[in-house]
């Protein structure tokens, strides 16, 4: 049994067919705009789990 490096495509969600060598994936934050439509009766708390509406419709200003 050997140990390896590892092709960068190996651990990619969604590797291309042709993948040769390692390459970079690009991600890209885009930041939003979260409103409740009602108040909670507990304050948030950091690390909670989310469902979400995305609106696309431009807001007025």
């Amino acid at each position: 049994m050997s140990i390896g490096s590892a092709k960068g495509a190996t651990f990619s969600l969604l590797p291309p067919e042709n993948a040769s060598g390692n390459f970079v994936k690009v991600v890209q934050r885009v930041p939003v705009r979260i409103t409740l439509d009602e108040t909670p009766e507990q304050p948030l708390q950091l690390g909670l789990s989310v469902e979400v509406e995305v609106t696309t419709e431009r807001a007025t200003p």
